[in-house]
């Protein structure tokens, strides 16, 4: 295994070779999508979780799997549906007998959350108690079950799903648990060449061979690798000023702001810009963080966040539209 150079220069090249080769693994099986595929890839580096929004069968559950292959990361898939329990995720205790003494005692069999990277397919279709089992492990990367503890293996990274079509039996994930995902990424259609070469892939005895380009413990340090990136003073204002504006009511907020938003991003957004400004720094060869990085990541990281009113959905203005309108001002 390859370690990781302790010479900046040297770690921001093997950071950006790594990525590039994880992306050309990825491309094998998945056809475009460069850009949810970049992003990511951003929020694992930065030990963050994602959102993804899609209709269904635009290869969501594919992309992850490849991305643990590539990765050689355990992968897991839960399917929320509304009779889903907290332990059919966390795991539940059994009662076994020892062979031996005739003896029983419990023991705790793990679930489904125990798994480097976890697909939450349909999260907002299981009831408020269920999606909090899974919250629990995001945020502190330790699940509870009968009194005890355990922790789960790093690195973790939640991608949960949701069909914005079908909103009929569905528990809509609140605000404040939307917080806790660092992206919030929307899936398109593909193009015509791009669907094209989906469906002759796909229709073809071939498979592609997936290597593996990292181990997880190269993971782990590439991750701490992210926060060892600078920020300049004018780049970390730039990103909390951005924030700051979306609060209707703040002291900079532009009128826009007070005219069409019910409600604005906390601190995580300020937080998270920074952090994902520092992984792709690093997936361009940059050991240094741009206004650039920040403007690049502000739709993923502030359209969960901010929650435009009435008067913005009469006049057709969606949360993307007012985001570029903040990025203009910022």
């Amino acid at each position: 295994m390859k370690t990781i150079p302790d010479e900046p220069v040297e770690a921001v090249d093997f950071f950006q070779e790594s990525v590039n080769s994880i992306k050309q693994q990825i491309g094998k099986v998945v056809v475009g999508q460069k850009t949810i595929i970049d992003q990511l890839l951003i929020c694992l580096f930065s030990r963050g979780h994602c959102v993804l929004v899609g209709v269904p069968g635009l290869a969501k559950t594919l992309l992850i799997r490849t991305v643990a292959q590539t990765l050689n990361l355990s992968f897991s898939r839960i399917q929320f549906t509304p009779d889903l329990m907290p332990g059919d995720i966390t795991g539940t205790e059994v009662v076994e007998e020892d062979r031996q003494t005739g003896g029983k005692a419990f023991k705790f069999v793990k679930g489904p959350i125990f798994a480097n990277i976890i697909l939450a397919d349909e999260i907002n279709r299981t009831p408020p108690k269920t999606q909090a089992a899974l919250l629990e492990g995001m945020q502190e990367y330790h699940v509870t079950a009968a009194g005890n503890t355990y922790n789960l293996d790093l690195p973790f990274f939640v991608l949960a799903t949701q069909n914005p079509i079908e909103q009929e039996g569905t528990y809509p994930l609140p605000e404040a648990q939307l917080d806790r995902f660092m992206f919030n990424l929307w899936l398109d259609y593909p193009s015509l060449d791009e669907e094209m070469d989906i469906v002759s892939q796909t229709t073809s005895p071939r498979e592609a061979n997936v290597e593996s380009v990292l181990e997880a413990s190269q993971i782990k340090e590439l991750q701490d690798l992210v926060r060892e990136v600078p920020v300049p003073e004018s780049v970390l204002s730039y990103a909390v000023r951005m924030v700051t504006m979306s609060r209707p009511g703040s002291e900079i907020a532009p009128d826009f702001v007070n005219k069409y938003m019910s409600w604005g991003a906390g601190p995580r957004a300020s937080q998270f810009l920074i952090l994902g400004g520092k992984a792709r720094a690093l997936m361009n060869g940059r050991f240094n963080v741009t206004e650039e990085d920040i403007e690049a990541l502000a739709k993923p990281v502030l359209r969960h966040r901010i929650i435009n009113n009435y008067a913005a959905e009469a006049e057709g203005l969606t949360t993307d539209k007012l985001i570029d309108k903040l990025i203009e001002t910022a």
